[in-house]
């Protein structure tokens, strides 16, 4: 008899055991000589050294399955374990499959051709109204490059932009008083990487999440760096944060120039960028419009209903009125 030690080095835990460690139950029918327990990310088993040595052979085939989408069903262990290839799931233009296998992918032909100039330019301008999937589709694509490996790390960052409240008096420490600024890229990496793999990511550093202000002087080599809602940041700013680019590395800028909440007398760096940079080679330029709004129907209706408010006609009204 031999013991061997299985770690999970890729997949999540959560996700391969399963509710309830119901995986963990039919891997346990499927070898029923062997002992096998597992606990967080180690599983240990007990038996023949063949058996053993065939058992640790078939996990890691199972936890490249549950790594690649995000989960893994009684279909595939039956197929790994009798030593065939696990069926493909349907995969046509999915970006990544998010928590519990949800596939994310493009849901209109804007976000698609988002898809594509991210894929093919080393820097990217993703411009449009609120609700059209913007930042989502982004970070999707950083995460994608960084499951294949193709980068090191994913680094996501937004301008601190004070909205009615000075960040001196909010609650907590400096990360406390940050944290509700970037809290819609928390959201995201929440849709598409398990709680446990994105925690060990963000202790890790492989994704960091920072105000604008934490790029000054840093050089961003084998990366992904998506900064969101760029339409509030000043001139210095920008041209800061795109300075950075290293070697092997991608930048997204995502912003809506009908959503600038700096002071009236401060030029908007991201609208600055586009009209100096537009005959630049190697930038993508994606533009979405209302009708690319994926958020609730109503969205779509109140970007309309704003666009045609006239501020000056309804005071005149309202004076009449009176």
């Amino acid at each position: 008899m031999i013991e061997r030690i299985v770690i999970l080095e890729h997949a999540d835990p959560a996700s391969f055991f399963g509710v309830n460690n119901s995986n963990m139950s039919l891997i346990r029918n499927l070898y029923p000589k062997l002992r096998i327990a597992a606990r967080g990310s180690m599983i240990k088993v007990i038996g023949e050294d063949s058996e053993t040595l065939e058992f640790e052979k078939r996990i890691h085939q199972l936890e490249e399955y549950c790594v690649k989408y995000n989960s893994l069903n009684e279909d595939a262990i039956l197929d790994v374990i009798r030593g065939a290839q696990p069926r493909e799931r349907a995969s046509d233009g999915v970006i990544i499959f998010g928590i519990n296998g949800k596939p994310i992918s493009a849901r209109n032909p804007n976000q698609q051709r988002l898809v594509e100039a991210i894929t093919n330019n080393s820097l990217t301008f993703a411009l449009g109204p609120a609700g059209t999937g913007k930042t989502y589709i982004a970070i999707a694509m950083a995460v994608r490059a960084l499951k294949n490996k193709e980068v090191r790390k994913i680094i996501l960052s937004r301008p601190a932009v004070e909205a009615g409240e000075k960040l001196g008096f909010l609650p907590g420490d400096m990360k406390d008083k940050i944290d509700p600024y970037l809290q819609p890229l928390y959201d995201a990496l929440e849709d598409m990487i398990p709680p446990l793999k994105l925690k060990e990511y963000m202790e890790s550093n492989t994704i960091q999440i920072a105000p604008l202000a934490f790029m000054r002087g840093r050089t961003l080599n084998d990366a992904v760096i998506v900064l969101d809602e760029a339409q509030n940041t000043t001139t210095h700013q920008i041209k800061m944060f795109l300075t950075r680019l290293g070697n092997n590395a991608k930048m997204i800028v995502t912003g809506d120039a009908t959503q600038i909440d700096l002071p009236r007398s401060t030029t908007s760096g991201l609208l600055q960028a586009l009209r100096v940079l537009k005959d630049v080679k190697g930038i993508g330029r994606v533009e979405f419009e209302k009708k690319d709004i994926v958020r609730h129907p109503l969205v779509q209706r109140i970007v309309d209903a704003y666009e045609h408010f006239k501020p000056e006609a309804a005071e005149e009204k309202e004076a009449t009125a009176e």
